[in-house]
């Protein structure tokens, strides 16, 4: 489903080059659940964002499938993420003019889609807000939020889901029950899931655990492994 091969971003600063990632290869197979773990600063999202194709490497390639993503241009990558990836972020990325309805709908009418009211519909009422169709996100709690994000995430059927600290700003109880509504959508609807997390729980999870310290994916004989 997703390969990486030799990744490697620097970028310039006042002190001079540094670098974010140094070397990054992984291959994550189709319906697999993986979390990347590390340290403030190790990468983390640096590479997400990489293997999403929401930014280019220094060096390195990144497959989708039979697509390399670092071969393409931002409006091909774009093209592809909107037919085949969903994004989850910590800080849900509502637009606060749209109702939790008309954010849900927005990817399909965005995709082309003439029918974007039904697939919407019926995805917020699966994570529990169909009463909350036509809430504005600052009529909504920080986990309503964070469902709406996950619904406009899944109402595409995603082949993969990007989630970037999915509960990182939710309090512990509320965190846990959007871990169970993402993980319960993800083994529904057979998505690949790879997600950046802080939290140990929610990590454990997944079927593998990738290790980051300073920009470098530790050894497969460091890697923590889970069983599926």
């Amino acid at each position: 489903m997703l390969r990486a091969s030799h990744l490697t971003k620097k970028v310039a600063s006042p002190g001079g080059e540094l670098t974010i990632l140094d070397d990054v290869s992984l291959q994550i197979r189709a319906g697999e659940t993986v979390a990347i773990v590390g340290p403030s600063g190790a990468g983390k999202s640096t590479l997400l964002a990489l293997l999403a194709g929401l930014d280019l490497p220094s060096s390195g390639e990144v497959w989708l499938g039979e697509v390399e993503l670092t071969a393409r241009d931002e409006d091909e990558r774009a093209a592809l993420r909107a037919e085949r990836v969903g994004f989850v972020f910590q800080s849900f990325h509502l637009i606060p003019s749209l109702t939790a309805m008309e954010n849900v709908m927005l990817p399909l009418e965005l995709a082309g889609r003439s029918d974007a009211t039904a697939p919407a519909r019926q995805v917020l009422e699966q994570v529990g807000l169909g009463d909350r169709l036509q809430h504005y996100p600052r009529q909504l709690s920080g986990g309503e939020k964070q469902r709406v994000a996950i619904a406009r995430a899944f109402v595409t059927t995603p082949a993969i889901l990007f989630a970037d600290e999915p509960t990182g700003n939710l309090d512990s109880v509320t965190g846990e029950k959007i871990t169970d509504l993402l993980f319960g959508l993800n083994a529904e609807r057979d998505t690949t899931l790879l997600l950046v997390t802080h939290d140990q729980r929610v990590a454990a999870r997944c079927d593998t655990i990738l290790r980051i310290d300073a920009g470098r994916l530790l050894p497969q004989t460091q890697q923590e492994q889970v069983s599926a």
